[in-house]
């Protein structure tokens, strides 16, 4: 029998892949995986990153939204770079958001690991609504945060999730060099037309 995280991997890997490549059926496909985490994280007692997926799941809405139509005139969104404010306010909300969190975790519940999983879960979800805006910085946070999820899942014992999380770490990688590679494409398209 296919265990419930061993299908849930093999979705996520995907969607991340097609996330990599701007492909805008990363969106829907995430909703699927993602609800499926739900279930594996309930299981683990890993109840931020249980939550986590709740969110997920609304930003993949509005990411499938935003990618079509959150460009300039309604248009398909551009790579663009994150501003150095909206980078420091990004930082403080997910640190402050994670020890809020780690508190709550730890005095009310049976968490395992909270302060640590409320850390990954408050910059996944940093990450993750950057990714939605096509914010290029979005893969330098995944980067951060997939490597300690590979050691708590590890930890915890959840194998093939860490094991995820480690290729999580090469398409956070290609992710980057793709997405900029395409935004430099798109400021020499519109250099272009500037001067035309």
């Amino acid at each position: 029998m296919i265990s419930l995280e061993l299908v849930a991997v093999v979705l996520t890997l995907f969607a991340v892949y097609l996330t990599a490549r701007q492909i805008l059926w990363c969106w829907p496909l995430a909703m699927v995986s993602v609800t499926l985490y739900a279930v594996v994280f309930y299981q683990a007692k890993l109840y931020a990153d249980m939550g986590l997926q709740g969110l997920y799941f609304g930003l993949a809405i509005y990411g499938w939204w935003a990618w079509r139509h959150g460009g300039e005139d309604h248009g398909e969104l551009q790579v663009t770079l994150a501003p150095t404010r909206m980078r420091l306010v990004l930082v403080i909300i997910g640190a402050g958001a994670g020890i809020l969190l780690g508190q709550t975790l730890n005095r009310f519940t049976d968490a395992s690991l909270p302060f640590m999983d409320s850390a990954l879960t408050s910059f996944s979800i940093v990450g993750q609504w950057m990714q939605t805006r096509k914010l290029l910085e979005a893969w330098l946070v995944w980067l951060g945060v997939d490597v300690f999820y590979v050691g708590m899942f590890l930890y915890k014992g959840l194998y093939l999730t860490a094991g995820l999380y480690g290729v999580f770490l090469v398409l956070a990688i290609m992710g980057f060099l793709s997405w900029r590679r395409s935004m430099g494409k798109t400021s020499l398209r519109a250099a272009t037309l500037k001067h035309q």
